[in-house]
């Protein structure tokens, strides 16, 4: 079983200390909602932490079917989904080297993660009209996990030799394209929701 290129014979530190930050940030913010959610569950009427402003805060979020998409509460997935990068992250320290199909399957698993993440946002700006902190952290990890974890993959040669030159010049620009993806999300909430009339309101 062969392994999948990299772009040099060091360990890739640099992805893998990305992997582990962002996993650990998602798992923390995750677990914060999880312990909301059990506040939510003992006393509907709870005044959460997260609960900022009308706008800003977890707590409609939380009590919204939108909330338990799969009869759950979504933080579940985060507790058990953000182990993955961690994992990977530290493994990648440790000198392993993964075959295609593993980081295929990585990237297929975090762009789940990804639409998942695009749903909610959708759901939270144009159905529940509430921006929730903790689930806005979640989306400003999963966000740059995606594109780098891709635009790795292609510089990489995972996703074939003639990625390969697509995918070194567009890695340069990935910080960028995360600030631009994050205007985009501010510029749709402040579009509709005119969040910034509710900061600390």
């Amino acid at each position: 079983m062969t392994s999948a290129p990299e772009p040099t014979s060091s360990r890739p530190w640099v992805f893998a200390i990305f992997l582990i930050a962002v996993g650990a940030i998602g798992w923390w913010a995750a677990f914060a909602l999880t312990l909301d959610k059990f506040a939510v569950l003992t006393n509907p009427a709870a005044d959460l932490d997260c609960n900022f402003s009308l706008v800003v805060q977890c707590g409609v979020n939380l009590s919204s079917p939108q909330g338990s998409v799969f009869g759950f509460p979504n933080p579940i997935l985060g507790l058990g989904g953000f182990v993955a990068p961690i994992a990977v992250g530290v493994a990648l320290l440790a000198g392993a080297r993964f075959a295609r199909w593993f980081w295929i399957a990585f990237a297929v698993g975090v762009t789940g993660a990804f639409a998942f993440v695009l749903w909610l946002i959708s759901q939270s700006i144009f159905v529940l009209g509430t921006l929730c902190p903790w689930c806005m952290l979640v989306w400003s990890i999963v966000i740059p996990l995606f594109w780098v974890t891709w635009l790795r993959l292609a510089a990489t040669g995972v996703l074939g030799e003639r990625a390969v030159p697509f995918g070194r010049a567009v890695l340069m620009w990935v910080i960028p394209i995360t600030i631009a993806s994050y205007g985009v999300v501010a510029v749709l909430a402040q579009v509709r929701l005119n969040v910034l009339s509710y900061l600390g309101a």
